[in-house]
């Protein structure tokens, strides 16, 4: 098996509207579909970012909540890679997005900081170009 990258990322939200805004006006990701699923009562909102990478936002009625934050098992935290860490960390408190101090690895010596989105899913920047 020679897997070639991540296709997409597939997340569960409580509030449609207010999840597709942060997605696509707050971190900015292009839409991609959208689809209505009358019979299930929700919605697909296939999201792209600039790589090709995509997530899914899924809605659901009645989703049960997170267990626990962030070591329950399943995904822990999605990751995204930028180039200039304190911008990015900035241009989400410009949007009134609570944003973690930003940390260095200890381990691969980068920097990263977390944040959360309407679901508080956890959400990690991480710096690429710099150490």
């Amino acid at each position: 098996m020679q897997l070639q990258g991540i296709h997409h990322v597939a997340v569960i939200c409580s509030d449609y509207q207010r999840s597709k805004t942060f997605y696509t006006e707050v971190l900015g990701l292009r839409v991609v579909a959208e689809t209505h699923r009358k019979e299930r009562g929700s919605y697909k909102l296939d999201l792209a970012l600039a790589d090709g990478t995509q997530i899914e936002l899924f809605s659901f009625p009645s989703p049960p909540p997170r267990p626990t934050q962030p070591e329950a098992q399943g995904l822990r935290h999605l990751a995204f890679a930028v180039a200039d860490l304190e911008a990015a960390a900035a241009e989400l408190r410009r949007h009134g997005i609570e944003v973690e101090p930003i940390r260095q690895d200890e381990l691969t010596g980068r920097r990263f900081t977390f944040f959360r989105d309407p679901d508080d899913l956890p959400l990690e920047l991480y710096a690429t170009g710099e150490k």
